[in-house]
């Protein structure tokens, strides 16, 4: 086992809740990024909740599915714990890690989220120079190749990254796309007292073909389909750019205050956008194939935090004191869409139909202004106890322009959270959650008749607790239970996207991390949830009581072996089990369970003294068919097995 990873593995504990939210808010001068041959998601996970590092993800949640939402539409991303309103992600030319805070990592933030957290951290550039070349290709075709350089400009006060990457990438339904991406952070500290970190990434779509989405006639699932033969046509491709920019900043006045700031730009600018569908999809493959195509549009968001922490300490007992600010701006244009109706769909035939010139209609542009003010207070009780505690006033204000009119809501409700742990013993330790928030609600899918709709924020609220528990110096068990509750929306009787009842989700989540000597990393995890929908139209018997799209039961086990003689050499393994699934808004029709291998290996090794590795992956491995959901009734398959390889290099 290299030093690297050795470093990236979480020292489970019974304080373990205790002592990490602490270090999420403990700034010390920033450390160098961790290199890109070191990269791997099972030595860095520090639970089985999600973590991505570099190209690699593990983990029982996402960024699109925590308990069974969507952190980001719900609008709880963070990137180094500060609020960042994000159209666009982060990707790895600026980001080093993404992890998924729930349960007890969501405790280190004073002003946590019902839907949990995705917080980005920076790839911070360090003090001394280096560059970090990947190349990477899988059996599909695709082929990309990325370049990290790291500049020192004055000792540890001044650095500079920048990163640059292109793929043409093939995807698991035939369609084909290239994308380009460049970016990079500086880091300034003029002093022990402050530090600055700009930094900014742009990315370029281009010729992105839209392949289709299955949309049964009746209450059946789509037939099989061979998911590499791309039938066409080609030219419903995406075209567009993204970006984010921003600042974070960090001033020690005294050693008792800490102020941050992050203000963040994030922007989607669509030069061409489709939608691609196959309706009234009969059993034996026919269909009617139906494109939409949007005209140009736009969605931006200017955010940010300021927050400012006073610190008092007294005997072993620490209390933390936070006044915070946030805002964001955010405006969006959408619809004015064209339906291009190709005729029936024969199974096997291409199409060919040439481009034809679009009539877009008006369209719709909304805009949201929210500005939110906080106080919060946490007591960190040395080895015994943390207890926290925060009010927040927010200002939401949402105004929609339609061709034919104008609406405008506001909300200004009161949002509360509640957090407390406690060690038992050196082995043990308990905690609890309660958290109301004002959360964003998404847009409706494609196969909706009010495709793009920009949806009304909603009101949550999620309660959670559960215990750490240390077994032996190097494995942590965290179980827990959980309670989100929200309004629910999916397709109605006339295809519209709206709210429908309200969901909630019950269920019991468990993650187990650690290390057998120097062998042998393993995460593991389950969640047990009971999703259940009410109101009028479950007892009318129109909605069914089970949500669209979310599975019953979780379980995920990743290994990653190195074989003892064989210092250079390592294995992985991952296995993904998800249970059966709603897949209509009236429970008709279900996606059965599926259980997911992936296996892998790491070769490290040396390029003229520098260290290299060589990574293989076969995805799928078992080359299950299936089909995830996009929405009740519509369909798209999952990626069938592929191999996959990259070498990266670090000078």
């Amino acid at each position: 086992m290299g030093a690297a990873d050795i470093a990236c593995r979480r020292e489970p504990g019974a304080l373990t809740a205790i002592a990490a939210s602490w270090l999420l808010f403990s700034w010390a001068p920033a450390a160098a990024v961790q290199q890109r041959t070191d990269e791997n998601a099972v030595t860095a996970a520090e639970d089985a909740f999600g973590v991505t590092i570099g190209r690699e993800s593990l983990g029982l949640y996402t960024s699109s599915s925590v308990r069974g939402f969507s952190p980001t539409v719900a609008g709880n991303v963070r990137i180094d714990g500060l609020y960042f309103d994000q159209v666009w992600g982060l990707n790895s030319r600026v980001r080093s890690t993404s992890r998924i805070r729930v349960g007890p990592s969501a405790q280190g933030f004073p002003f946590p989220a019902p839907t949990g957290i995705v917080d980005y951290s920076l790839r911070i550039p360090g003090s001394e120079r280096s560059v970090g070349v990947l190349v990477d290709t899988d059996a599909w075709g695709s082929l990309g190749a990325e370049a990290d350089f790291v500049f020192p400009l004055s000792a540890d006060r001044l650095s500079v990254s920048l990163g640059l990457a292109a793929r043409e990438y093939e995807y698991y339904n035939g369609t084909s796309g290239s994308y380009a991406n460049a970016g990079g952070v500086v880091r300034f500290a003029p002093t022990d007292a402050l530090e600055i970190l700009p930094f900014g990434v742009i990315s370029e779509g281009r010729d992105d073909e839209t392949g289709p989405i299955y949309v049964p006639a009746g209450y059946f699932l789509p037939p099989r389909v061979n998911r590499r033969d791309f039938e066409g046509p080609h030219w419903p491709a995406y075209e567009g750019t993204a970006y984010n920019f921003g600042v974070l900043a960090r001033y020690n006045p005294t050693p008792q205050w800490t102020v941050r700031a992050g203000v963040f730009e994030s922007a989607l600018d669509d030069d061409a956008l489709f939608g691609h569908l196959l309706l009234d999809l009969q059993p034996d493959g026919s269909a009617q194939r139906l494109i939409v195509a949007d005209p140009p549009s736009k969605s931006a968001s200017t955010s940010g935090e300021l927050r400012a922490t006073r610190s008092f300490s007294e005997a072993n007992r620490l209390h933390l004191v936070h006044l915070n600010l946030r805002a964001r701006s955010r405006t969006r244009n959408y619809g004015g869409s064209d339906f291009i109706d190709l005729g029936p769909r024969v199974p096997g035939e291409t199409v060919k139909s040439p481009r034809p010139e679009f009539e877009f209609g008006p369209q719709t542009y909304d805009r949201v202004d929210q500005q939110t003010a906080g106080l919060a207070y946490e007591l960190r009780w040395g080895q015994k106890a943390q207890i926290g505690a925060g009010l927040q006033r927010t200002d939401y204000e949402k105004q929609v322009d339609f061709p034919d009119g104008q609406t405008r809501t506001r909300d200004e409700p009161w949002l509360y959270n509640l957090a407390a742990a406690w060690a038992l013993n050196p082995t043990v330790t308990f905690y609890a959650n309660y958290t109301r928030g004002l959360e964003e609600s998404g847009v409706a899918p494609d196969a909706a008749a009010n495709r793009n709709e920009a949806l009304p924020a909603i009101q949550t609220r999620q309660a959670d607790a559960g215990v750490s528990i240390a077994l032996g110096p190097a494995f942590e068990l965290l179980a827990g239970l959980f309670e989100v509750a929200k309004p629910y929306f999916s397709l109605d009787e006339q295809g519209v996207f709206r709210e429908l009842g309200e969901v909630t989700h019950r269920g019991l989540e468990f993650s187990l991390t650690g290390s057998v000597g120097e062998q042998l990393d393993l995460v593991a995890g389950a969640v047990l949830m009971d999703p259940e929908v009410s109101g009028p139209e479950v007892r009318s018997g129109t909605v069914g009581s089970r949500p669209v799209g979310q599975p019953e039961r979780t379980f995920e086990v990743n290994l990653d072996w190195r074989p003892p003689r064989l210092r250079d050499f390592s294995l992985d393994f991952g296995v993904t089990y998800t249970s059966d699934i709603a897949a209509t808004r009236d429970n008709a029709v279900e996606l059965p369970a599926r259980t997911l291998l992936d296996v892998g290996a790491r070769y490290r090794f040396k390029i003229g003294g520098a260290p290299a590795t060589l990574r293989v992956l076969l995805a799928n491995a078992t080359d299950e068919f299936g089909y995830d959901l996009r929405g009740s009734g519509a369909y798209d398959t999952i990626p069938g097995r592929l191999f996959s390889a990259y070498v990266a290099v670090d000078w």
